[in-house]
This record gives C-alpha cells, sequence and structure tokens, in this order.
C-alpha cells in the first residue's frame, strides 16, 4: 500500500499514476482488440454498431461505475486519516451499493435493450449487431462494476499495481477469447461481448482472492457485514451524485449519438474511430485524474492542505502538455489512426475522421484541464461543482449537435464535445479556486496560531 501524504507531491503522483496508466493501456488494449477484430473480420457495419453502443454503455454501466468512484474517496479519505475501522466499513457499505446498483441496472437495461436502441434511432443496418453485442455487456454489467469497485478501493489505499497485474492478465485472456468466439465459434459481434465479460469476471475472481491474502484492511468477519444508516447515508450522498454525474455526461452522449444516426453508417464509422482516438488521447489525462482524485483524498483526510495544492498545480501542468503533443501527433499521421480499425475504410470514413482529429484535437488541452480540476473537487468530498458541470455538459452537447447538425452537418456535431468540455470548465475552475482558497486560509490560519 502506497501512503500519498508522504514525499514530493509529483513524484507520488507520477509513480502511484504509470501502473494506472499501463493498466487503462491494457483495458484499452482488450476493448481495441474486440473492435479491431470485428472491424478487419466482421466488417465496417459490424465495427460501426459497437461503436453506435458506446453511449448506451457508458449511460448504463457509467452510472454504477460514478457510484464506485464516490466511495473510493471516501475509503481514500479515511486511510489518509489513519481510520482503519471505518475503511472496513466503507469497504462493506460501498460492495453492498455495487452489487445491488449493478444488478438492478443490468435487468434494467436487458428488459428495455431493443426500446432503447429504437429510441436512439440506430439505423435498421445496425440495430441486430447492436442488440447481440448489447446482451452480453448487460448481462455481465455486475462483474464488470464490481472489478472497477474493487480497482477503485485497492488504489484508494495507494495500491496501483494490483489492479494493473489483474487488466494485463484479463486483457490477454480477452484477445485469446475473441478468437475463438469470433474466428472459430463464428459468434460474431455476440462473441466479442463475452469475451470482454468473462474477462472481467477472471479479473474480479482474481482481485477477490488478493484481497483475501494481501489486504488486511478490508478482511471481513460475519459481523463486519451489518450495515447501519449513517455510513449507508453518507456513502450516498457521495456516490449517487458522482453516478448522477456520469449519466448526465452520458445523456449528453447518447444524443450526439442520436444526432450522428441521422447521417448513416458512414458517419457512425468515422465517429467509431474518433471515439477510440479520443480514449487514446484521455488515457494518461484519466490517469491523472484518478491519481489527483486519491492524492486529494488521502491529503485531505490528514489535513495536509498546502501539499495538496502543490500536487494539483503540477499535475496540471503535466496533462495541458500531454493533450497538445497528443494533438499533433493525431492531426499528422491521421490515417494511421484510422487505419487501425477497419480494413480499408473508404476515403469518406478517412476525412470525415480527420476532421474530427482536428476540431476535438484543438480542445484536447481544455479537456486535461476539466478531468484534474475535477478529480481535485471530487477527492475534496465535494459533488456539487462536478454535478452541475455535468449538466452544463449535457446541455452544451446536445444543443451545439444538434444545432450543428442543422447548420454545418458533420462538423457541426463533432464541435458538440469540445462545446461540452468548454462548459463544464466554465464551472469547475470557479468551483476549484474557491476550494483552493479555503485550503490556503486554513494552512495560514494554522501558521498564525503556532
Amino acid at each position: 500500500m502506497q501512503d500519498l501524504t508522504q514525499g514530493k507531491p509529483i513524484k507520488v503522483i507520477i509513480l502511484f499514476t504509470i501502473p494506472l496508466i499501463v493498466g487503462s493501456f491494457f483495458q484499452l488494449a482488450y476493448n481495441f482488440a474486440d473492435a479491431m477484430i470485428v472491424g478487419h473480420t466482421l466488417g465496417q457495419t459490424a465495427f460501426a454498431s459497437i461503436g453506435a453502443t458506446g453511449s448506451l454503455t457508458f449511460l448504463i454501466i457509467g452510472f454504477a461505475q460514478g457510484l464506485t468512484g464516490g466511495f473510493s474517496i471516501i475509503v481514500a479519505q479515511r486511510f489518509g486519516a489513519k481510520d482503519y475501522v471505518g475503511l472496513k466499513r466503507s469497504y462493506v457499505h460501498g460492495l453492498f451499493y455495487t452489487i445491488v446498483v449493478s444488478l438492478i441496472l443490468s435487468i434494467f437495461s436487458l428488459l428495455f435493450l431493443r426500446q432503447l436502441l429504437e429510441l436512439m434511432q440506430t439505423p435498421d443496418s445496425l440495430i441486430k449487431y447492436c442488440e447481440r453485442f448489447l446482451i452480453s455487456i448487460f448481462g455481465g454489467a455486475v462483474f464488470t462494476v464490481l472489478f472497477n469497485y474493487l480497482s477503485n478501493v485497492l488504489r484508494a489505499v495507494g495500491n496501483s499495481t494490483t489492479p494493473l497485474i489483474a487488466l494485463v492478465l484479463a486483457c490477454l485472456m480477452n484477445i485469446g477469447l475473441d478468437f475463438l468466439y469470433i474466428l472459430a465459434l463464428h459468434m460474431g459481434v455476440f462473441g466479442a461481448g463475452v469475451a470482454t465479460v468473462e474477462a472481467q469476471l477472471f479479473s474480479v475472481i482474481f482481485l477477490l482472492i488478493y484481497i483475501k491474502r494481501k489486504v488486511p484492511y478490508f478482511h471481513l468477519k460475519r459481523s463486519d457485514y451489518r450495515l447501519n444508516s449513517a455510513d449507508l447515508k453518507l456513502h450516498a450522498r457521495l456516490g449517487f451524485p458522482m453516478a448522477f454525474q456520469n449519466s448526465i455526461i452520458a445523456l449528453g452522449s447518447l444524443t450526439l449519438q442520436i444526432v450522428l444516426n441521422n447521417l448513416g453508417t458512414v458517419a457512425i464509422a468515422a465517429q467509431s474511430i474518433t471515439a477510440k482516438t479520443d480514449q487514446l488521447a484521455m488515457l494518461p489525462m484519466m490517469n491523472l485524474a484518478q491519481a489527483m482524485s486519491t492524492f486529494t483524498a488521502q491529503n485531505y483526510g490528514a489535513h495536509k492542505f498546502k501539499r495538496l495544492i502543490e500536487g494539483l498545480r503540477h499535475t496540471l501542468y503535466i496533462v495541458v502538455i500531454w493533450a497538445i503533443a497528443f494533438a499533433l501527433l493525431l492531426v499528422t499521421f491521421d490515417r494511421f489512426f484510422s487505419g487501425l480499425f477497419i480494413n480499408h475504410p473508404s476515403e469518406n470514413v478517412y476525412h470525415l475522421a480527420k476532421i474530427a482529429y482536428m476540431i476535438n484535437g484543438l480542445c484536447y488541452w481544455i479537456l486535461a484541464i476539466l478531468f484534474i480540476v475535477r478529480s481535485f473537487i471530487q477527492g475534496l468530498g465535494r459533488s456539487f461543482a462536478p454535478t452541475l458541470a455535468g449538466g452544463m455538459e449535457l446541455i452544451m452537447r446536445v444543443v451545439v449537435s444538434i444545432v450543428g447538425l442543422a447548420t454545418v452537418g458533420y462538423a457541426g456535431v463533432v464541435c458538440a464535445n469540445p462545446a461540452a468540455w468548454c462548459g463544464s470548465v466554465v464551472i469547475l475552475i470557479p468551483s476549484a479556486i474557491i476550494y483552493k482558497k479555503r485550503l490556503i486560509d486554513v494552512v495560514d490560519k494554522n501558521k498564525t496560531s503556532c
């Protein structure tokens, strides 16, 4: 376990982030493996269908993942405060909510799957592929969410290496199962989804065994499984706002997908490629943001506010530099990135993807600031500003995508994401400045009293 309240801030943040980045790379690798194998073996239509399901998957599973992220902040704060009894209670209450919510969401999504796809105006040529893929994904949603919860609580107590190992093993398993189910057993996109779910199940079993053997903070006796109203309310107060925040953002993405569905299969394929390259751009941003959330929570729990602010400043420098560098790389080698996912994409797909690269890449630095500042605020245990920012993202994404479609076409729709990022930081940056000032005031007050 790693105590992030000790050592040079930027050094411990980077050391904590490295396993996260490697782990996320492997997670992307087995997501990309699905897409690449489907795109190169089943064709452009099947590939577009998987891309068309991304926003709906995020709406359902992203809700539960936001919930687990909120719980991990409480775990990190209690770990930083050396409250090991409270730490165990947080683990139990978070586990309870995670299982119950993920099961409810899984049942709901399977019952209304066809209606949701029709509501999204999914093209007739894609809907059967989308339905098959999502049946497998939502059917195993509890394993996906449990893996995220177990990984988050381990990271909250400073262990970012074990979730990495679980991801690497799951990645290798997923790729092997992809070849088995898609190429050998001819299960199509349904097989791609089953491979992902089975890999997630394996990673859950791996982490549970590790926790039982190596993490005494989470060793449970029968008496530990008792729930109490105070902890249920505390975890709900932070977990559900973060869950709804994810859902608000997902609704914006869902609206964007609905608008894109009106532009046809070529536009959907181009956007599916762009979504994958956006994931590459976001990988270091998201992982540094996750490290910032844990770093903030632990140091806030330990009342080390000056150290907390120093870590925030240095992390912002790093993510902005990365965002600018990756944008330049993406625009320069656009055809290489586009060709990764579809075998011989049409020139129209290449052209539309490059438009998206240029529009999104220009604003990656704004997205980088968004991730870090939002995680800083969440690490303090504050949920109102991030939720409000998520609402602003929804409004901007919906308005710009609809207006963009009516006035400019594909390029106008693509502008919806950068507009959403800008709308969010308008809320988050002033909020972060206020919270930062409060922390500085506490530091100054403590100096004066000394």
